[in-house]
């Protein structure tokens, strides 16, 4: 096979792959740990943290309530297009995660807590 072709092929799928993900984590707000201390005072805000019920129960910030990343989808009912959601996991990469599920399920207004709770 002729480089340029290998070459080619390469470029495509980079292409494809940059194409793909392009607006991934398009209109999810991302704030630290210390701008989530003045978050909590807003009453009109979800909290939602995606942790598992075990990592949840052994530490978690009063205000989020639990629904695990995995149950997320059948329980999104249970959370109001209407209201901003912050989304919190141990690290930020579940709540990324979690984050993009619900602006796929048309939620505009999300927030992802980087670094989690770890950064807490």
């Amino acid at each position: 096979m002729p480089s340029w072709i290998f070459y080619f092929v390469i470029a495509l799928v980079i292409i494809w792959f940059i194409f793909k993900n392009a607006g991934a984590g398009k209109g999810i707000k991302t704030i630290t740990t210390n701008e989530l201390r003045e978050e909590l005072k807003d009453k009109n805000k979800q909290f939602i943290d995606v942790r598992t019920l075990g990592e949840y129960k052994g530490n978690h910030i009063r205000e989020f309530k639990n629904i695990p990343l995995n149950q997320l989808p059948q329980k999104l009912n249970q959370l109001s297009k209407e209201k901003e959601v912050v989304v919190i996991c141990q690290s930020g990469m579940r709540s990324a995660r979690a984050s993009k599920i619900l602006k796929q399920n048309g939620f505009e207004k999300v927030t992802n807590v980087r670094g989690g709770m770890s950064a807490w």
